[in-house]
């Protein structure tokens, strides 16, 4: 099947090799504008990090008059106090003060990022349509064939592969709806300025340092998600899957034995 017919044909028509559209325009731009946003903001997030490299529960920390609260988190032994080398922050020399201003600019371009996309997907159904779960997806037995087909490195075929399976589903709703909110959240919770406009968001999170901690937290497991999201792309098609993010074009896997 050509191009221009395999982009129109109904589904059931569609079959391995064929070239389709998978990813619109939006979700391409979201997902490029997210992945730098979020690299430039994990790496300076570590260079502030290692100005003070303990983790908290609480309001005081450190901070608490006379009885300072333990740390759960001290890597002040590791590397001289900072646990985090240059080649890995930015910038790569020590600046507190620089490493904020790259984090908080592109604090900036990510929040924008993920309510725009928010929105687009509210508008457009794609939330309800592509990622919300299906009751029968949730079922006990559902779940555990879809972590046995990916253990054994079994990927869907054909027109499957155009849909969510419920792990991707669980992953992607994991990240847009828990990590990324969480993250801007305790970040503006940390902000003395942000206390004085919303006070009420230090009580949510239990204290300022209960919010540094869930911060580390919620930036830690995104890290836990983009490796396994590499991962996932290397198994299943590199060249196919970066084709189909970049230009949104996708061409459908075959069966094992399948002719072209």
């Amino acid at each position: 099947m050509n191009e221009a017919a395999a982009e129109s044909a109904p589904e059931a028509e569609l079959r391995g090799g064929d070239l389709v559209r998978r990813h619109r325009l939006v979700t391409r731009l979201w997902h490029w504008t997210n992945v730098v946003a979020v690299t430039v903001m994990l790496m300076s997030g570590l260079m502030i990090f290692n100005a003070h490299p303990r983790l908290y529960w609480g309001h005081y920390g450190a901070n608490a008059a006379g009885h300072p609260d333990p740390a759960w988190l001290d890597l002040t032994s590791v590397n001289h106090g900072r646990p985090f080398p240059g080649w890995i922050t930015i910038p790569t020399q020590y600046s507190l003060a620089d490493a904020r201003l790259w984090h908080f600019a592109f604090a900036w371009l990510l929040g924008l990022a993920i309510l725009g996309y928010l929105l687009w997907s509210l508008v457009s159904g794609h939330i309800k349509r592509d990622l919300a779960p299906h009751a029968a997806e949730l079922a006990p037995s559902h779940l555990w064939h879809d972590i046995k087909e990916h253990a054994a490195l079994r990927f869907p075929t054909g027109p499957a592969a155009l849909q969510y399976n419920i792990l991707q589903k669980l992953a992607y709703g994991g990240v847009l709806f828990v990590l990324l909110p969480g993250i801007i959240l305790t970040g503006l919770t940390m902000s003395p300025g942000m206390n004085a406009a919303v006070p009420f968001l230090v009580d949510v999170f239990g204290g300022r340092q209960s919010a540094r901690s869930l911060h580390f937290l919620c930036a830690f497991g995104l890290v836990g998600f983009f490796f396994i999201h590499i991962a996932m792309v290397v198994l299943a098609g590199p060249f196919n899957e970066v084709r189909s993010m970049i230009t949104g074009w996708y061409r459908l896997p075959r069966e094992k034995g399948e002719l072209p």
